[in-house]
Formats: structure tokens, C-alpha cells, sequence
């Protein structure tokens, strides 16, 4: 395309968001000319020298850092890395690349893509990029446990009984059939987004916020992490239902879909961690498409208050007596704290009530984008949010066996109709943890 159709493509999705009140159209034009659009193959040199050339132009002489944007097929990743490096490197700033996930489909691919990778990189150069981990939740996170006195001498099994790392969603796999199909729930949402998130909430306190600093706690998590059993892992697929006069499609509808395909489009699965931190509690994770609701949230349920005297006004049953902690990404962003209060009036009733922070309430300005966040972390060096290789190797540790008995064993996922809760085994997963799916409760905010 020419550079005027990559700027009108550019324009019907850009906003000026930042500062509304001012030379808004103007500010839009001077970024629109500075985009522009050069063709070539991934794995040509000569294309890559093009390349190089052009940007030179541009450049004018003046210091120039270059920052390359890898979100093309994996198989050609090292492909595009080695031409990059050898023919359009900055020839007097720095020269780096982001990679977008998948990082592999187990171990051994993954090994084998950081070492081509790091035949023309070093690993300060690579950014593995996941989206996931540049929202507002995970910041939160940090700050919410490292900076209030109120949390810190909680954060333990002395006082957590289970933490649930819940990401779900209201569509179905939309025209991603021929790639969701190749990786499946556990490799596409589980092993990279969902692990991050438990590996951040589990570390211990780092030395500094440091980006070095942060990933050494995460990957000592992931190291302590018992191997995933295949009778804590519940899979599913969605099936086809019919609400009305709309019909909702199945899975294997799907034309890149294999109508037998054993590819799961939900799953949960248990985690523990074997430190004295966390001994003994589970982490239950949950990941699905085609379900009720569009929901990303990490739910911390404390233990039950010894002799509790109230614990009569809640009748039998005590999980209405728990307090929770809740860090919801989407469909708002909000932290609240489900505290146990009395009900005013004459008599003794008492009633579960939330202590919100909704984002949108109390910060009404607008969220940026978590890509937003990440690319100028890259261009800024920044790195406490992008994977480390030995992070990248120790996540594929846990779900490699797991994915290979899933394959080797063709095991069935339990279908479930599009739209509703999932597959009922998750209760019965859950049940055997003697805990209750958060996200299942209809009594939410």
C-alpha cells in the first residue's frame, strides 16, 4: 500500500485522547506524516537493506534508536531477527525487538526460538511482549500489596485459604480458528498471561522495583511451583445451544476447525506452590471462551475467623462469612474488599458488603491502553514488565507434561453450550479444594 492508504487506515482508529482541549486535528496530522509504509520479505536481506536505507532518509543524520515490532507468524521470527540485525541495526543508538506471543507451543520449541533469537541478540535486546501484563490490574497489584502496611501481613497461607486467578470471556473464538485450533486455551491464555499474573501476586517482597529485581522473585515462584496432575486439570469446549430465535455456534463449526477436534476452549486447573509462604494453598485458575460473562480478576478468599460469634447470623453456610479480596481488570476496572457489616435497625443481621474502588468512579479520566504502557516501556528500556528467557523456560516446565498427556491420551474435554458457566467438573475441581468459583456466584458486583 502506499503511505497515504496506511495513513487513512491509521486514522479511522486514532484518537486524541491525552489533551482534548487543544490543536487535537493538528496533532494528529503531525503524527499521521510520520507514518510510513515499506514492503518486503521477512527473510530477505536485500529487502531488510531497503529498509535501512529508507529509514536513513528519515533519520537525517541524527542519533536514531530502532525498535522492531515482531507481530507476524513464529516461524519466522528468527528469520526477520537475523535481517534486522545484520542489515537494518542502528548504526549509533540501540536496536531492539519485541516479540508477541505465543513464545513456542512447549519447552522444547521455546528453547529452541530463544537460542535462534539469541544467535543475533542479546537478551537485553528482546522484549517478549504480553499485553496482559501492561494493564491496570498488575500494577495495582504491586502497589496495592507492597505499599499498604493493611495487606502485607495478610499475604500468606496464615490467613489466605485459596487465590483464583479467573479470565473469561462472551465470544467464541471469532475467525481465530486456524491458530486457536494449533494452541488451544492452556497455551494461549494459561501458560503466559494467567501464570504472570499468579507468579507477581506470589513473589516475594524484591529488593528494589528494578526490573531484574522483580523477575528473579518471579522466576524463584515459578521454579517452586509443584508439576501440574492431570486430576487437577478439568478441559472443555464449547457446543452449539440455541436461546430463542439466536443460535450460537460450536467450536468444531468453525471451517478452520477440525469437526474432531479435542482442542480445549476452557480449562482450571490447581496450582501449589511449595515454599513456606504459600505450603498448602491452592491456586485455582480458570481461563474460557464462549461463556456468560467477559470477566479478567484475581479473587483472594482469607481463612474463616476462629469462633466466629457471628457465625450463626450467616446460617450454614460460612463462605458468605469470608472475607475477599477482589483486583478486576475487566469489564471495569475496581478493587474491593467484601467485609461483613451489620445491617442497621433493632435486631442483629448481619450483611456482606463491599469496600469499592471503582475505577471509573474515582478516576473518571480515561484508562490507557495496556500496549500503550508496554511499547513505550520498550522504547524506554524498561523491562520489569516483558518475560525474561529463564521466566519463559521455567512456565514452560509446568504445562509441557501436562500438554503432552493431554495429546498423548487424546483426553475428551467435557462440552459445555455457549454462554453458560462452563463445564460442570469445575465445581467438582473446585469441591475437592473445598472452594467456591468466585466468578460463579451470581450476587456479584
Amino acid at each position: 500500500m502506499t503511505d497515504e492508504e496506511l495513513r487513512n487506515m491509521i486514522c479511522r482508529g486514532l484518537t486524541c485522547r491525552i489533551d482534548k482541549r487543544k490543536n487535537c486535528n493538528e496533532k494528529m496530522d503531525q503524527f499521521l506524516q510520520r507514518c510510513f509504509y515499506h514492503s518486503g520479505q521477512y527473510s530477505s536481506e536485500d529487502h531488510f537493506s531497503k529498509l535501512d536505507k529508507k529509514l536513513k532518509e528519515k533519520e537525517g543524520g541524527r542519533l536514531s534508536n530502532r525498535l522492531f515490532y515482531l507481530s507476524i507468524p513464529p516461524s519466522i521470527f528468527v528469520d526477520a531477527v537475523r535481517c534486522a540485525r545484520r542489515r537494518a541495526s542502528s548504526e549509533q543508538g540501540w536496536t531492539r525487538v519485541i516479540v508477541e506471543k505465543p513464545f513456542g507451543r512447549d519447552s522444547k520449541s521455546s528453547v529452541e526460538l530463544t537460542r535462534g533469537l539469541k544467535e543475533y541478540l542479546c537478551e537485553d535486546q528482546i522484549f517478549r511482549i504480553d499485553h496482559y501484563l501492561g494493564e491496570e490490574l498488575i500494577e495495582n497489584l504491586l502497589v496495592l500489596r507492597f505499599s499498604n502496611l493493611v495487606f502485607e501481613p495478610l499475604w500468606s497461607r496464615n490467613h489466605i485459604r485459596n487465590v483464583q486467578v479467573i479470565f473469561s470471556e462472551d465470544i467464541g473464538i471469532e475467525g481465530r480458528g486456524k491458530y486457536f485450533d494449533n494452541y488451544g486455551i492452556i497455551r494461549d491464555i494459561m501458560q503466559n498471561h494467567l501464570l504472570q499474573i499468579l507468579a507477581l501476586f506470589a513473589m516475594e517482597t524484591p529488593v528494589s522495583l528494578d526490573a531484574e529485581d522483580i523477575r528473579n522473585e518471579k522466576v524463584k515462584v515459578l521454579r517452586s511451583m509443584r508439576p501440574l496432575q492431570l486430576e487437577d486439570v478439568v478441559v472443555g469446549q464449547y457446543k452449539g445451544c440455541t436461546e430463542g430465535i439466536t443460535s450460537y455456534p460450536a467450536y468444531t463449526d468453525d471451517p478452520n476447525v477440525t469437526k474432531n477436534s479435542l482442542t480445549p476452549t476452557f480449562a482450571a486447573a490447581t496450582f501449589f506452590i511449595n515454599n513456606a509462604r504459600w505450603d498448602g494453598v491452592p491456586f485455582l485458575m480458570i481461563a474460557g471462551k464462549g461463556l456468560h460473562s467477559k470477566r479478567a480478576e484475581v479473587r483472594v478468599q482469607f481463612r474463616h475467623v476462629p469462633g466466629n460469634l457471628y457465625k450463626q447470623k450467616f446460617g450454614t453456610d460460612l463462605d458468605k462469612a469470608t472475607n475477599e479480596l477482589v483486583l478486576r481488570s475487566q469489564p471495569d476496572e475496581a478493587v474491593y474488599l467484601k467485609i461483613n457489616n451489620k445491617v442497621p435497625g433493632l435486631g442483629l443481621r448481619l450483611d456482606c458488603s463491599d469496600l469499592n474502588l471503582l475505577y471509573k468512579s474515582r478516576y473518571p479520566r480515561e484508562v490507557p491502553d495496556a500496549y500503550e504502557r508496554l511499547l513505550l516501556d520498550a522504547v524506554e528500556g524498561e523491562r520489569r514488565l516483558f518475560i525474561r528467557s529463564d521466566e519463559l523456560d521455567a512456565a514452560w516446565a509446568l504445562f509441557t507434561p501436562l500438554l503432552k498427556e493431554l495429546e498423548e491420551k487424546k483426553v475428551m474435554p467435557e462440552l459445555y453450550p455457549y454462554g453458560s458457566r462452563g463445564p460442570e467438573g469445575v465445581h467438582y475441581l473446585a469441591a475437592k479444594h473445598n472452594v467456591r468459583w468466585g466468578d460463579l456466584s451470581c450476587d456479584d458486583l
